[in-house]
């Protein structure tokens, strides 16, 4: 079986597709070594991706303490990695623009809730998207914050 060779142009638009399309992406920190990973909703503005979470959730402090976090999408035949610099906003004092896009895209306002929330607002600086083996050896589609395919 021949396997089919994406360009990093087109792993690029995948990519987009799936954070403008998938409802949930993975989210890891970590805090003294302990790892962590949780599901989380996603929205996509075309910089950022933003997730919410509860204020004193295990994921809010680990971000809000190096800032640091690892994302992923897909499955593992079919799979984005991105490394991302988080900034922490509560809830209840983002813009209008993140706080409606991400209730918009994912029908439910963490503003609503009675725990408090915080949005992890993730700014990717490199990204890496594969699909079979074939795929490994250039799967890097973001470097330093830019994409390395237009």
């Amino acid at each position: 079986m021949t396997e089919t060779v994406r360009s990093a142009s087109q792993r690029k638009t995948d990519t987009v597709a799936r954070l403008e399309n998938d409802a949930d992406v993975w989210v890891a920190t970590a805090s003294a070594g302990r790892p962590h990973l949780v599901p989380l909703s996603l929205a996509w503005d075309g910089t950022h991706v933003i997730a919410a979470t509860p204020a004193s959730s295990r994921t809010a402090r680990n971000a809000a303490a190096s800032r640091e976090l690892r994302l992923a999408l897909g499955t593992s035949r079919d799979v984005t990695i991105i490394n991302a610099v988080a900034d922490i906003m509560p809830c209840g004092d983002a813009p209008g623009s993140i706080a409606g896009s991400y209730a918009s895209r994912t029908g439910w306002d963490p503003r609503d809730e009675d725990v408090p929330h915080v949005f992890l607002i993730a700014t990717p600086t490199s990204m890496q998207a594969w699909n079979s083996l074939a795929e490994i050896d250039d799967r890097t589609i973001m470097r330093n914050g830019k994409w390395t395919a237009v």
